[in-house]
C-alpha cells in the first residue's frame, strides 16, 4: 500500500462534510497486471436527478519547493489513471485534490494553468483548516 498524501485525511472529511460517501479508500484499479491506488473512491445521490455521481480523488499536497516540478510528476500520474479509468470503461470522474493555498500558487503559474485546461485535469480544491470544500473546477 502506498504512503498517504499529507491532506489524505483532510479531502476525506471534506467529502463527506459535502454530502459524499466514502466507497473505497484507497480505490484499486487492476489493469494488465498492475494495480494502481487512486487516494479515494466517492459517490453522492442527487435527489433532482435521482441518480449517483461516482469520483476519484487523488490527494496533492504541492508542497515542495517547485510546484512546477511537483506539477509534472501529478500531471503523469493523473494522465495515466485516467487513460486506465477509460480503458476499463469505469462509470467515475477522475480528479486532483489540491490545498487552497496551493491553488492560489497555480494561479500566479501560466504554464499550470494550460496544462489544467488542455488535458482537462478536475480539480477539488479545499480547505486544510476547516477541512471544507472551497471549490470544485470541473
Amino acid at each position: 500500500m502506498a504512503a498517504k498524501d499529507k491532506y489524505h485525511e483532510h479531502v476525506k472529511e471534506a467529502l463527506i462534510k459535502d454530502g459524499w460517501t466514502i466507497t473505497d479508500d484507497p480505490y484499486v484499479l487492476s489493469i494488465k497486471g498492475t494495480d494502481y491506488e487512486i487516494d479515494l473512491g466517492a459517490e453522492k445521490m442527487f435527489a433532482a436527478t435521482k441518480e449517483n455521481e461516482k469520483i476519484l480523488v487523488e490527494v496533492k499536497s504541492l508542497l515542495r519547493d517547485s510546484i512546477v516540478y511537483e506539477f509534472h510528476s501529478v500531471l503523469g500520474q493523473f494522465m495515466a489513471y485516467r487513460l486506465n479509468i477509460n480503458d476499463l470503461n469505469l462509470d467515475r470522474i477522475l480528479y486532483v485534490a489540491i490545498s487552497y493555498d496551493a491553488y492560489k500558487k497555480i494561479l500566479q503559474l501560466p504554464a499550470i494553468l494550460r496544462y489544467i485546461e488542455k488535458f482537462q485535469i478536475k480539480l477539488i480544491i479545499f480547505e486544510i483548516d476547516t477541512k471544507q470544500i472551497k471549490k470544485w473546477i470541473k
